[in-house]
C-alpha cells in the first residue's frame, strides 16, 4: 500500500511538538490572537464609519434629516436579511455569547461567529442602532481565537486562556489602553489570573494596541488632556457622584431587562423588527445625539463643549441657559438605555459598553453642572473631571467591572492624577449596585440559567462540568408489586449496587428506592419471600435530581443537604439513572486540575 502523504498541518503539529514547548507555543498564539482581534476592531470600526459617512454625508445633504426616522428600520432589516440568508445563523450579543461558550461549550465557538459580528454590527450601528462595537469586537476576536485553538488541538484550559487573550487584544486595540484591557479580560471574562496566564494576556494586549497604532496612528477614541487638578475638598462630591452612579446603574439594568422581556414576548422576528425599528427611528429623529455609538457626543462632553452635542434639539431650548442644557442632558441620560435596549430587542447586533460610557459621561457632566449652578459651593467643581469619573462610576455599576473602569479612564487621561476620585466613585457605585442587582447586563441571563463562570473557583468548576458524564445507568429497577423473592432473584443477585429504583410499570416514573440495608435483615428469611412486597420496604429518596432544571452547583448542594451517597436522576418525568457522590467528586477533581493547570 502506498504511504499516504501527511497533511501540511499534521507535519507542522509534529514539528511543533518536537521543537516548541507548549508554553512557548501558547505565547506565539497569544500574539496571533491579539493581532487578529486588533484587526477585527479595525474592520468593524472602518465599516461602521464608511456606512455613517455615506448616510450622514451625501444622503442627508440631498434629502432631509427626516430620513433619520427610517435609517434604523432599514439597518435592522438588512441585519435580519444578513443573518437569515448570508450567515444563516442568529448572531448573539458579543460578550454574553462568549461567556456562554466558555461556560457551556468548553471554549468552542462556531466558525460563523468569526464573521457574524463583522457582517451585522456595522450595519446595525451605522444605520443608527444605539449600541456599541466593543462587544462584537470581543466576540469576533474570541471566535477567531477559539477556532485557532481548535486548529492546533489546544485543550479546554488553553482555549479559555486564549479567548481571554483575544478579549484583551480587542479592548487594547479599541481604546489604546493595554493595562485596562488585561484587567477587563480577568474581571469580565472571569479568568483565573496566575503568572502562567499573565504573559499571554500581556502579549495579546501589546499586539492588539500595536495593530491599532499601525492602522489608526496615534488617534484615540476619547482624546482628553487633564486640565483640572484633583482637590481633596471635592471628595464629598465624588462620593455623591458614586451614589448617583449607583442609582443610574440600577435604572440602566432594570430598564434593559424589562425591555428585553417585552420584546421576548413579541412573537416573530419580523414583528419585533418593525416595532423596534419604528421606535428607534422616532427616538433618534427626536433626539439625534442617540444615533449610533455616541462617541462624537462624548468627545464634545469631555472637551467641555456640551452645546455642540445638543445643537438643533427638537425643543429649540436655549443652550445659553444652563438649566436648559441640564434638562436636555437628563433626557439623553434617561433615553439612551431605552434606545439601546430596543435596538437589541429588535434584533440588532452590538454591545452595551459604549452606551454605558455615553450615559456615564452625560451623568457626570450633568451632576457637575447642577452642583455649579445651585449656588452653595465655595468653588466650582471640574465638569471635565466629573465627566470622566462619571464614566467610571457607570462602568463599575452596570458592567460590574470597577477595576476595568478605573484603569481605562486613568489610561485615557494619560496619567493617574484622578486615581483617587476614580477609586472612590467606582467603589461606591459597584458596591451599591451589586447589592441591588447581583449580576451585570453581561451575565444576568447566564446567571438565571446557572451557566455563569465566576471568580469563585468551586462554582466555576461545577459550571464547567457535564452532568451526563457522571450519570450511571447500570442500576437494576424493581416494581412496587414485586415480592421479596423476586427482588432477591431478579435484582440483588444480578446487581453489584446496593440501591434499587422502584418504578411504575407503565410510565417508568420513580416511586421510591430500596436500599440493600432496608432488606438485609429479612432477605434470608424465605418464609417472607412471597409475603413482603417492594412497596412495603421502599422509601422516598432523600432528594431527586431533575436533569432539565438542576445545574451541577444545585446537584452538589443536594448531596450536601441530604447526606446521601447516591441520588436518582429524573429526565422528562421518568427515571434516568443515578449520580453517586464518589463519581461526582472524582469528576470534580479532574475538572479542577484541568481548570487550574
Amino acid at each position: 500500500m502506498p504511504q499516504i502523504k501527511k497533511s501540511l498541518l499534521t507535519r507542522f503539529l509534529i514539528w511543533r511538538a518536537k521543537n516548541i514547548s507548549h508554553r512557548g507555543f501558547v505565547y506565539i498564539l497569544s500574539i496571533v490572537v491579539g493581532f487578529t482581534s486588533g484587526l477585527g476592531a479595525v474592520i468593524l470600526k472602518n465599516l461602521t464609519h464608511y456606512i455613517q459617512l455615506l448616510l450622514e454625508g451625501k444622503l442627508i445633504q440631498h434629502y432631509s434629516e427626516a430620513v433619520y426616522f427610517v435609517y434604523p428600520l432599514i439597518g435592522l432589516g438588512l441585519t435580519y436579511l444578513m443573518m437569515k440568508y448570508v450567515i444563516k445563523n442568529k448572531v448573539s450579543h458579543g460578550i454574553p455569547s462568549t461567556l456562554f461558550a466558555i461556560s457551556k461549550r468548553k471554549g468552542i465557538m462556531k466558525r460563523y461567529q468569526m464573521i457574524g459580528s463583522i457582517l451585522t454590527a456595522p450595519i446595525t450601528v451605522g444605520f443608527g442602532g444605539s449600541v456599541g462595537l466593543e462587544g462584537p469586537t470581543v466576540s469576533t476576536g474570541a471566535a477567531i481565537s477559539s477556532n485557532i485553538s481548535r486548529l492546533f488541538h489546544m485543550n479546554q484550559a488553553t482555549r479559555t486562556l486564549l479567548i481571554g487573550a483575544a478579549a484583551a487584544g480587542a479592548m487594547s486595540s479599541i481604546f489604546k489602553s493595554p493595562i485596562a484591557a488585561i484587567v477587563f479580560a480577568v474581571e469580565v471574562m472571569s479568568l483565573d489570573l496566575t503568572l502562567a496566564s499573565l504573559l499571554p494576556l500581556l502579549l495579546a494586549s501589546i499586539s492588539g494596541v500595536l495593530t491599532s497604532y499601525f492602522f489608526f496612528g496615534s488617534d484615540i477614541l476619547l482624546p482628553f488632556d487633564l486640565q483640572d487638578d484633583f482637590i481633596v475638598n471635592d471628595v464629598p462630591y465624588f462620593i455623591l457622584l458614586g451614589l448617583v452612579a449607583a442609582g443610574v446603574s440600577i435604572y440602566f439594568t432594570k430598564v434593559y431587562a424589562k425591555i428585553q422581556d417585552l420584546f421576548d414576548a413579541i412573537n416573530g422576528p419580523i414583528k419585533r423588527l418593525l416595532i423596534g425599528g419604528a421606535a428607534i427611528g422616532v427616538i433618534v429623529f427626536l433626539v439625534p445625539p442617540l444615533y449610533g455609538e455616541g462617541y462624537e457626543v462624548m468627545n464634545h462632553m469631555v472637551q467641555g463643549n456640551p452645546t455642540a452635542a445638543l445643537k438643533n434639539n427638537i425643543l429649540n431650548i436655549d443652550l445659553t441657559n444652563a438649566w436648559g442644557v441640564i434638562a436636555l442632558l437628563i433626557g439623553l441620560l434617561l433615553f439612551k438605555i431605552v434606545a439601546s435596549a430596543i435596538t437589541f430587542g429588535a434584533g440588532g447586533v452590538g454591545g452595551i459598553f459604549a452606551p454605558t460610557l455615553f450615559m456615564g459621561c452625560i451623568m457626570g457632566n450633568c451632576l457637575a453642572k447642577i452642583l455649579n449652578h445651585i449656588g452653595f459651593l465655595n468653588h466650582p467643581v471640574s465638569e471635565s473631571n466629573f465627566t470622566l469619573v462619571g464614566m467610571t462610576g457607570l462602568m463599575a455599576g452596570v458592567l460590574h467591572a470597577p477595576l476595568t473602569a478605573i484603569f481605562l479612564i486613568a489610561e485615557l487621561t494619560g496619567g493617574y492624577e484622578l486615581f483617587l476620585p476614580l477609586m472612590i466613585t467606582a467603589t461606591i457605585s459597584y458596591a451599591i449596585t451589586k447589592y441591588f442587582v447581583p449580576y451585570s447586563v453581561y451575565t444576568m441571563e447566564l446567571a438565571k440559567k446557572g451557566e455563569l463562570i465566576t471568580h469563585n473557583k468551586d462554582h466555576a468548576v461545577l459550571t464547567l462540568m457535564d452532568m451526563e458524564s457522571v450519570i450511571e445507568t447500570n442500576f437494576v429497577a424493581v416494581y412496587p408489586d414485586m415480592t421479596l423473592g423476586e427482588i432477591i432473584n431478579h435484582a440483588v443477585v444480578k446487581s453489584n449496587r446496593n440501591i434499587f429504583p422502584v418504578l411504575d410499570r407503565k410510565s417508568d416514573q420513580l416511586i421510591g428506592v430500596i436500599l440493600l440495608d432496608d432488606i438485609r435483615s429479612i432477605m434470608f428469611d424465605q418464609k417472607l419471600y412471597d409475603e413482603v412486597k417492594a412497596s412495603e420496604v421502599m422509601q422516598n429518596p432523600p432528594a431527586v435530581i431533575e436533569i432539565e432544571k438542576d445545574k451541577m452547583t444545585k446537584v452538589m448542594q443536594k448531596f450536601q443537604d441530604s447526606g446521601a451517597w447516591n441520588l436518582p436522576v429524573i429526565k422528562n418525568n421518568r427515571y434516568y439513572g443515578f449520580i453517586s457522590k464518589s463519581k461526582l467528586l472524582t469528576a470534580y477533581r479532574r475538572k479542577l486540575i484541568s481548570f487550574t493547570e
